[in-house]
């Protein structure tokens, strides 16, 4: 009986946040258009969030484009399908592979880091100091973070993508000594508009994501001090699991229309 209410608890709870969550974003968009707008703090998260997790998607990718040929190479060559290679690498990463882990990457990157900064200034009553000064801390903070991110996640899939069909091509060249020129002409002529289109879309609804529940949980974060760890955990394991939920109907929408 008391593990029955214990689920119907943890159940209600999670609806409760969603709707807070819902609510949060409602706002998000309110206060988006309305002045005044804060470019230089936007230009400046901007900077925090993209050239900062920069190199962390580069060595990530690059990693992912030299594993993935290694691991698929053998079975290529055992249908004699070798030189399919650089259509398959490029419309896996392209696709699927390059915008979920680079999202992934910016969520415990980013996501922790504005749950822990904005929980951080809550705790410490920062942000109550920004409303009794008159300064609009939603405004401010929010509104800012979750522009950037939204913003910066497509640059920074766009920098992992190549990156990582450049490590793609490092391996053929290693071995078979397949020339740039070769690589890259097969990569661009298996890509397509229907291959581009959806896979940057949805980054964008990725960067929204990160930014929103980043700073859901910072800005709404309790407890003192220990509610910045939670919040920061707590706002890695959402949007990790948001993440896979968004590409999931990104993947099924395009199985429809496309």
């Amino acid at each position: 009986m008391e593990q029955n209410n214990s689920i119907s608890i943890r159940i209600k709870a999670f609806f409760i946040e969603i709707g807070e969550i819902t609510y949060f974003s409602n706002r998000f968009f309110l206060e988006f258009f309305s002045k005044p707008f804060e470019w230089r703090e936007l230009l400046r998260q901007c900077y925090n969030m993209g050239n900062k997790s920069l190199l962390l998607v580069i060595i990530t990718n690059f990693i992912i484009g030299l594993v993935l040929t290694l691991q698929t190479r053998p079975t290529l060559q055992e249908f004699g399908a070798v030189s399919w290679m650089p259509s398959m690498v490029s419309i896996s990463i392209i696709r699927e592979i390059g915008p979920i882990i680079t999202a992934l990457i910016c969520a415990g990157r980013i996501g922790s880091g504005i749950g822990a900064e904005l929980g951080s200034m809550r705790v410490t009553e920062q942000i109550d100091a920004m409303e009794v000064s008159g300064t609009n801390p939603f405004k401010f903070l929010i509104v800012t973070r979750i522009t950037a991110t939204t913003l910066m996640l497509p640059l920074l899939v766009i920098f992992g993508d190549v990156v990582a069909l450049v490590g793609s091509f490092i391996v053929e060249n290693l071995k078979d000594d397949v020339s740039f020129v070769l690589y890259f002409n097969q990569v661009f002529n298996a890509i397509e508009f229907s291959d581009l289109m959806p896979a940057t879309i949805k980054t964008f609804f990725f960067g929204y994501a990160i930014g929103l529940v980043g700073c859901f949980k910072g800005y709404n974060s309790k407890k003192g001090t220990v509610g910045v760890g939670i919040a920061a955990n707590s706002a890695v394991v959402f949007t990790s699991m948001l993440l896979f939920v968004i590409d999931f109907i990104a993947v099924f929408i395009t199985d429809i229309f496309i």
